[in-house]
């Protein structure tokens, strides 16, 4: 087995990228502390191509150093804005059609083992805060909440690896063939 090359990759530039198709996903991120936190869902959100990043109340924003260490170069390549309350975000999104779901371990969550995203709908994801999630006031705002199923006895995810496994399974779902194509190439 060979190790395949940056060049066999077949990567888009920036400008190839911006014109390409996004996944009708949009991440809302309400109050995460971290600025690598971030750097990690711009970096993420590039690998999926989420259609934006809306930054909410304390959050950092590009340009950052420290968004830069984890993101390297993605900040420059997802759409992103900032909204000063993560409520208003929510009330915005839904207004234009978005459903908002909280990434958030709450009553009557769905599992995302379980959950299948609608055709043609556009969904905005809310994940919260390293210590107190996504809060209350965020939660009552949302259409629904999805919830990692976990084994372990800490109940909780870093919330930029829950970006990742959320954002993958939303990838694999709403583009199953179109960019793992590569996958049914393999030997495995």
């Amino acid at each position: 087995m060979r190790k395949i090359t940056n060049e066999e990759l077949g990567r888009p530039t920036p400008e190839e990228f911006a014109g390409r198709e996004r996944l009708p996903v949009t991440v809302v991120l309400d109050n995460v502390r971290s600025a690598q936190n971030v750097g990690a869902f711009f970096r993420t959100g590039d690998a999926f191509a989420v259609e934006r990043i809306v930054l909410c109340g304390i959050t950092a924003t590009p340009p950052s150093r420290e968004i830069h260490k984890t993101a390297l170069g993605a900040e420059q390549t997802v759409a992103w804005e900032y909204c000063a309350s993560t409520v208003s975000c929510i009330d915005a999104l839904r207004a234009a059609g978005w459903t908002v779901l909280a990434v958030e371990q709450v009553e009557g969550a769905a599992m995302l083992d379980t959950f299948r995203p609608e055709e043609g709908r556009k969904y905005a994801l809310v994940f919260g805060n390293e210590v107190d999630g996504v809060s209350q006031p965020a939660v009552d705002r949302c259409d629904g909440a999805l919830e990692i199923p976990q084994a372990g006895t800490k109940h909780s995810v870093n919330v930029a690896v829950s970006g990742g496994v959320v954002l993958w399974s939303f990838f694999c779902q709403i583009y199953p063939k179109r960019y793992l194509c590569r996958a049914e190439n393999s030997k495995i």
